[in-house]
C-alpha cells in the first residue's frame, strides 16, 4: 500500500498525546501530519487530504466537532473518514460526534495497537467495512467503534 493511502492527520491540543500517537502511527508505517486545534485541522485537511483524520473533540477555539462539520462540508475533504477521539464517552458526546459527521469514536485512554489495526481496516476497506465484532477481547472503553445513527 502506498504512503499516500496510509496518511493520517492527528488533531489534538495536548502535545504529549498528539506526539505519542503520531510517533506510534509512524512506527506502524503511516504518514502522519499533526494539528493542534480545529482551524489548523481544517487547513491541513484541505492541504494534505489525508486518508483518515483522528480528531480530538475538546479543544479551545474551533472545537473538534465544528472542525469536523467544516471538513465534511467541503467537497475536497467530505469523503475523509473522521474518527473522534475523546476522554468522555457519554451518550450526548457520542451523539454530538455523530451529528458533526464523525464516522467513529475512540475513547481515551485507548489501545494503540487496536487503533492502528482499525485505521488499517478503514483505509483499506472503507468505513463501511469497519467491523464492530473484532474477535480479540477488549474493553469497550478503549476499542475504536463505528458511530451508528440514532
Amino acid at each position: 500500500m502506498s504512503a499516500r493511502f496510509r496518511s493520517v492527520l492527528v488533531v489534538d491540543d495536548s502535545t504529549d498525546g498528539r506526539e505519542m500517537l503520531s510517533e506510534y502511527l509512524r512506527f506502524r508505517g503511516f504518514v502522519v501530519s499533526e494539528a493542534v486545534d480545529g482551524q489548523e485541522a481544517i487547513d491541513r485537511a484541505l492541504r494534505d487530504v489525508p486518508s483518515i483524520i483522528l480528531m480530538d473533540l475538546s479543544m479551545p477555539g474551533i472545537s473538534g466537532a465544528e472542525a469536523t462539520r467544516r471538513i465534511k462540508a467541503h467537497p475536497m475533504t467530505q469523503h475523509i473518514p473522521v474518527i473522534a477521539v475523546t476522554a468522555q464517552a457519554f451518550v450526548h458526546q457520542q451523539a454530538n460526534a455523530r451529528d458533526a459527521g464523525c464516522d467513529g469514536l475512540v475513547v481515551k485512554p485507548f489501545d494503540l495497537v487496536l487503533l492502528a489495526d482499525a485505521l488499517d481496516r478503514i483505509i483499506e476497506h472503507g468505513v463501511a467495512a469497519w467491523n464492530d465484532s473484532d474477535p480479540r477481547p477488549s474493553s469497550p472503553h478503549n476499542t475504536p467503534r463505528k458511530l451508528r445513527s440514532a
